[in-house]
């Protein structure tokens, strides 16, 4: 199999598993989605009213303050900042509960690190 064709399919089925979990989730203004990006050396979490289209909350180990306090931005320690500084946030703009959107990521490593953190800011989910 190519290149190519390999990334391909492996797109789709990221698309696919990103898909699945969309499907049972809506950020309502009630309970926003905490929605979260991976990349192979940052990680991004956004709070975000769906019927609004609106981000409410943001952070990021791009974020100036965040990054000054860390080293790397692609480990558990980073995204446990990221979760701390997004549940800090979230609760400024009026945000208690949330739906966790883990996106095509499993529940796992960085993605349950920056997801427990949140739950120790104060983040119901």
């Amino acid at each position: 199999m190519d290149t190519a064709n390999h990334h391909h399919l492996v797109q789709t089925r990221r698309v696919r598993r990103q898909r699945r979990v969309r499907k049972r989730l809506e950020g309502t203004p009630e309970r926003p989605r905490l929605a979260v990006f991976r990349s192979s050396k940052h990680i991004y979490a956004q709070v975000i009213d769906d019927q609004a289209g609106k981000t409410l909350a943001q952070a990021s180990t791009l974020d100036p303050d965040i990054k000054a306090e860390l080293k790397y931005g692609g480990n558990k320690a980073a995204a446990s900042v990221v979760g701390r500084v997004v549940a800090e946030r979230a609760k400024e703009a009026g945000v208690a509960k949330i739906c966790f959107d883990r996106r095509s990521y499993k529940y796992h490593g960085r993605v349950a690190a920056l997801a427990d953190a949140a739950r120790e800011g104060g983040l119901q989910f």
